[in-house]
């Protein structure tokens, strides 16, 4: 069954190629990029695949030659080797054939709030901001601010940026929950140490085609930004409050120039916060559906905690610890992100297998 499976899609893949050789398929450019997302989707499916087929042969090939006394000792390495690389691949097709989460390519949404620890929290979030942007550098991602609201030393009680890049959600969105710092606070004298908290929220950023909204259930209210920006912050009524009136969501954009841009945005906020809330009644809905372990959005379940005097990381939900806190904090979280992806996979196949 599952093998064919894979020649369906390794005939899909190879009629993608038949049409975008063809020269009329370049008439409508919609079409070819529909195709290309859908070549892309395949290839790495396919060229497993592939490999499997032709490591198969590999082992038959071995194997017939292993009766020749000359040849046996070479035959039976490559035996081992062509097996050991059919165990993987097959491990390998199976995790690339669950199913894919469709929000995985969407650029996101990132909300951090400082909860529990007054002005050290507030700096651990500002830590937190500067964390995904080291990283959303790292990867060559694009971050806009949406909105702030800073405190006089330097921390943040809350900001709201959009990262935008290929795949950004794919590997930010396990980064939801409860983010714990232990550390010694700058302003404490006496050098005890606190634990603050700090929530995290990544949201799919969603378009009208995925959830649409109704403006009568809107309310927009104008104001004047705050903080830095010089004369035209004083000015000028550029921020914008959107309230969205059957669930009482609110959402303020003011770090454009334009009310209208500003109001653009907090229209796409407004948009994907209520999406994800949408899909978190749907999951909640299904009593039968197992909770990931990993999960990727319960705001109150602590996720990781970031003990700065032992220069130790742990994230609770994999068992993950390390001890380069330094590092991570400038942005270094792939290996963080590689675990959860793991351990995501790992229970789905799980429950798949227990036919889930």
């Amino acid at each position: 069954m599952l093998e064919e499976k894979l020649k369906a899609l390794d005939r899909q893949y190879a009629e993608l190629e038949a049409r975008l050789a063809a020269p009329e398929t370049y008439d409508d450019p919609a079409r070819v990029a529909r195709l290309n997302k859908e070549q892309r989707d395949l290839e790495p499916v396919v060229t497993a695949y592939r490999t499997y087929v032709r490591r198969q042969k590999d082992l038959a090939d071995a194997q017939a030659l292993m009766s020749d006394p000359d040849m046996k000792e070479l035959a039976q390495e490559e035996y081992q080797a062509a097996k050991a690389d059919l165990e993987r691949l097959v491990e390998e097709i199976r995790i690339l054939l669950l199913p894919r989460d469709p929000n995985d390519d969407k650029n996101v949404i990132v909300e951090i709030r400082a909860g529990v620890g007054g002005e050290e929290a507030a700096l651990f979030a500002n830590s937190l901001y500067r964390m995904y942007c080291m990283y959303a550098e790292s990867r060559r991602w694009q971050v806009e601010v949406d909105s702030v609201s800073e405190t006089e030393l330097g921390g943040v009680k809350e900001i709201c940026f959009t990262i935008q890049g290929d795949g950004a959600y794919s590997r930010l969105k396990f980064e939801s929950g409860v983010h714990r710092v232990q550390r010694v606070p700058e302003t404490e004298s006496g050098g005890r140490i606190h634990t603050s908290t700090v929530t995290v929220a990544v949201l799919p950023e969603v378009d009208e085609v995925d959830f649409a909204l109704n403006p009568a259930d809107i309310e927009m209210q104008v104001f004047r930004s705050s903080g830095a920006g010089g004369q035209h912050v004083n000015k000028t009524s550029s921020a914008v409050r959107l309230i969205h009136k059957p669930t009482g969501t609110v959402v303020e954009c003011q770090q454009e120039r334009s009310q209208f841009q500003n109001r653009d945005r907090a229209m796409q906020i407004l948009r994907s916060r209520l999406y994800e809330e949408k899909v978190r009644e749907q999951a909640d809905a299904v009593t039968s559906q197992r909770r990931s372990q990993v999960g990727t959005g319960m705001r109150n379940e602590r996720i990781r905690t970031y003990n700065f005097p032992q220069g130790r990381l742990t994230d609770h939900r994999v068992g993950l610890t390390l001890y380069r806190l330094d590092s991570v904090m400038n942005g270094d979280i792939d290996e963080i992100i590689d675990a959860l992806i793991t351990a995501d996979q790992a229970e789905r196949l799980k429950h798949q297998e227990q036919g889930g």
